[in-house]
């Protein structure tokens, strides 16, 4: 672009730079604003890169560069300051052709075609939707929903993709809570698992369900805790007191899908999509919208799941311990190996993550960026050591 002062100036200089240095002209050329206004409005230390090259004194390099640099109305003065940087001041009119274009432009101003078009899919927030979103989803949502923008400002085709955890145990603790509240509206409590989520978003989803359904749902207290392990004594806070309180749980989880039978999925389901919605209201209230929600649950619809663990399978990076599968993973650098299959044939969230990054390539995305919360930054180089060996 002809407004594009920076780029106008290493053009310059890269035209003195092949003059003074022929054998170096692939040295990047920086160009910074300086701190002190007084210094000009753009400064380079290219002479310094140089130096050591061409065994030159900088200020030297610099001068040589200014008596090679090609004569431009965009420059008012170029001169040679302190160890050897190299000062630019704009003419006047070089800035007032930059206003032209921002007012002729107007939204459009700075747009490039650096990307290409080539597609970049940005995955950000992907926060359980077991609970209200918080204020660090919040830092992720506008810190993803700006560099998508900036991307796509650039030329990128850009996918935001939000990632719904909508498989496996917490899912199932958020549809048993919801009904444990159900029950406990319609005169039928039981003693609340302190496990459990305990927020007035539960109790608000459980009457919903009894708007929509009535008492469709409505099972005898006794039938649900009948047989299930009991809890510890409250304050507790010991490992076998933790254990018990898990197996309490896990207990009543499988009694709620044995009482209600099919009607489990809608409870279940009704507890995500009012979460799920909840979620988008927030974000959409924030100015973030999403092109893609993508299931987790899916991953294992469509055997995804198993099939990337039979892909590690063959490749030899898995080995049986204890009826449970295990990944090599100390052998690329991590701290320890990880479970990727238990011994009761559940797959661990280990094993999905692998398994979504590869759907990512599988469909096509020629970047992939992952913005996590602060308790992921564990993750960074485990998941990416993992897809490079899928």
């Amino acid at each position: 672009m002809a407004h594009d002062v920076k780029s106008q100036l290493t053009t310059l200089l890269q035209q003195a730079l092949a003059s003074v240095a022929p054998t170096a002209t692939e040295t990047p050329i920086q160009l910074e604003r300086p701190r002190d206004p007084t210094h000009g409005d753009w400064s380079t230390n290219l002479a310094m890169q140089l130096a050591k090259a061409l065994k030159k004194n900088p200020r030297e390099i610099a001068n040589q560069l200014l008596a090679e640099l090609p004569v431009s109305i965009l420059v008012a003065k170029a001169e040679v300051a302190g160890a050897g940087f190299i000062n630019f001041t704009l003419d006047a009119r070089a800035k007032i052709n930059v206003v032209r274009a921002v007012l002729t432009e107007g939204a459009a101003f700075g747009r490039s075609t650096a990307g290409g078009q080539q597609k970049v899919q940005v995955e950000f927030v992907s926060a359980n939707p077991t609970g209200p979103l918080h204020v660090g989803h919040g830092r992720g949502a506008a810190y993803g929903a700006s560099l998508s923008s900036l991307l796509s400002f650039a030329g990128w085709d850009v996918t935001r993709e939000y990632y719904v955890n909508d498989a496996g145990r917490q899912m199932d603790i958020l549809g048993l809570s919801t009904w444990l509240r159900y029950l406990d509206q319609h005169g039928q409590a039981v003693q609340f698992p302190p496990n459990a989520y305990q927020g007035d978003y539960v109790r608000e989803m459980a009457k919903q369900m009894t708007v929509a359904h009535g008492a469709k749902f409505v099972r005898a207290a006794a039938d649900v805790v009948a047989g299930t392990p009991g809890l510890p004594e409250a304050g507790r806070a010991d490992d076998e007191a933790k254990q018990q309180r898990e197996l309490h749980l896990d207990a009543l989880i499988a009694k709620a899908k044995e009482l209600l039978g099919g009607d489990w999925h809608y409870v279940h389901q009704h507890a995500l999509n009012e979460q799920l919605e909840d979620c988008r209201d927030d974000l959409k209230e924030f100015g973030v919208e999403f092109e893609v929600w993508y299931s987790e649950k899916s991953l294992y619809d469509t055997g995804l799941v198993a099939r990337c663990v039979a892909l590690l399978e063959e490749k030899g990076h898995i080995y049986l311990q204890n009826g449970a599968k295990w990944f090599k993973s100390t052998a690329f650098g991590d701290e320890k190996d990880r479970v990727v299959q238990r011994e009761n044939g559940l797959y661990t969230y280990f094993a999905s993550d692998i398994a979504y990054h590869l759907n990512k390539f599988e469909r096509g995305f020629d970047k992939v960026i992952n913005i996590w919360g602060a308790d992921h930054h564990g993750y960074i180089p485990r998941v990416t050591r993992d897809v490079a060996v899928v």
